[in-house]
This record gives C-alpha cells, sequence and structure tokens, in this order.
C-alpha cells in the first residue's frame, strides 16, 4: 500500500516508487480524477508510480501571476511566456533532475505504441509540459527532450495528450496490468498498424448477433487462424 509523507512524496514499504510522473498544466482539477481512477490509481497503489501536479499558474508573472502574451508578429491569440514555463520545468528537475521532459505538440513526431514502450522500460521519471491558448514561446524546447504529436487534430490544450501518454506508458509498467499476454496481443505492437481481432463474451446470442461459431467449439488452433484472419490493418 502506498504512503504519502508529509512532503507528498509516496513512499511504499519506506522505499521510493519506481517512476515519478510530473505534469505541468494551468488545470490541474482536470487532470487528477483520471489520475485517481482505474489503472492509474491501481498502478500508484502499488508503488509502481508517482503522480505529481504542478500549477503553472503559480509560476505566473506580476500581481496577476501572468503566464501568456501576445506573440511578436502578430497574430491572433496568446501564447504561454518562456518564464513561467521554464520556472515550472526547474522546479520539477529539482525533483527528480534525470527525467525526461515531454512536450505535446503538432510539430512533434507521431506519438506511438513503441514510443510508450520505451518510455515505460527505460525506467526515467517523466516530466509533461500541457500547452495552452494559441500555444507557447518556441525558446522552451531548449528545456524539452522530447515533442510528441498524438494525432492530426488541434485540441484546446495539452492535458488530454499529456494524459494519453501516461496512461500508455503506465499501463505497461510490471504489475499494473492482470497478465503479460494482454499487453503483447494489443494493437499497433511493434507499429505494425494492426488492430486487434474481434472480441466476445456471454451471451453467445445478443439479438440475433451471435458470436462466431469457431470461438465457441474450444480448438486453440482454429481460434488462433481466425484471429489472426480478423486482424486489420488500421488506416
Amino acid at each position: 500500500m502506498a504512503k504519502r509523507s508529509p512532503n507528498g512524496v509516496l513512499f511504499v514499504c519506506g522505499t521510493l516508487l519506481a517512476m515519478k510522473i510530473q505534469i505541468i498544466t494551468l488545470f490541474p482539477e482536470v487532470i487528477e480524477p483520471y489520475l485517481n481512477a482505474s489503472m492509474l490509481w491501481k498502478a500508484q497503489d502499488r508503488g509502481l508510480v508517482a503522480y505529481d501536479l504542478i500549477n503553472l499558474r503559480e509560476f505566473g508573472l506580476g500581481r496577476r501571476r501572468q503566464v501568456d502574451d501576445t506573440p511578436y508578429g502578430g497574430g491572433d491569440g496568446m501564447l504561454l511566456k518562456p518564464e513561467p514555463l521554464v520556472a515550472a520545468i526547474e522546479l520539477a528537475k529539482s525533483k527528480s533532475p534525470k527525467a525526461r521532459v515531454i512536450l505535446p505538440t503538432p510539430r512533434g513526431c507521431l506519438y506511438k505504441q513503441s514510443d510508450a514502450k520505451q518510455l515505460a522500460a527505460s525506467g526515467e521519471d517523466l516530466i509533461i509540459i500541457c500547452p495552452h491558448y494559441e500555444g507557447y514561446d518556441e525558446r522552451i524546447a531548449n528545456w524539452v527532450d522530447e515533442q510528441y504529436c498524438i494525432g492530426n487534430y488541434v485540441l484546446t490544450g495539452g492535458e488530454l495528450p499529456a494524459m494519453a501518454i501516461v496512461d500508455s506508458v503506465v499501463r505497461l509498467l510490471p504489475g499494473v496490468l492482470g497478465g503479460k499476454a494482454s499487453v503483447e496481443i494489443e494493437s499497433f505492437q511493434a507499429d505494425d498498424q494492426f488492430v486487434e481481432f474481434p472480441q466476445y463474451t456471454r451471451p453467445e446470442d445478443f439479438r440475433g448477433l451471435k458470436v462466431p461459431e469457431v470461438l465457441l467449439k474450444g480448438h486453440h488452433g482454429e481460434v488462433d487462424k481466425w484471429r489472426a484472419a480478423h486482424s486489420q490493418k488500421s488506416a
């Protein structure tokens, strides 16, 4: 069972946790419920990971704690300023000096299952930045190790991409999911772009829609052939 010390660090049986994930965000209240549910909660409860939400607003400048400003050269929207973001990154680094800093951004490399597997297997702590508004001052890239894009669409902020990365990594940590095979047969393994075969459970007949007969007979060789035939190449 995980125990939290007075300074907010989680310990298990007196030892530090295996992975620490810090998320820099203007909206920690958006992320916190997701981290405290389902497998992400079980992972921290089992002492496999610790989460720390860093509120970017606390690093804002002046009496109004300003974190954004208009872009040089004109244009719509506001950009996150470098001073608050870098100060937040440096605080996170002081807690975990060797952590990898990740920035979700449309200019990043497409995030794939192989990236999730590499991050999970590396044993390194993570610091994830959640951009917002129209974007961020490009100079913060000098404090970033990896830039990822989770898809060819635009969101209002980096909270959802951050949660997608956290979820994809944490579920791969040893001891989080029930069985090793459940990870090995999933979609997008080795980035081969194949989607996992269809699956069924009881009842055998639901409103006239029946489970394929081959899955009911218990012949494992035939089941394997059926599953291979029905794995689909993604678009």
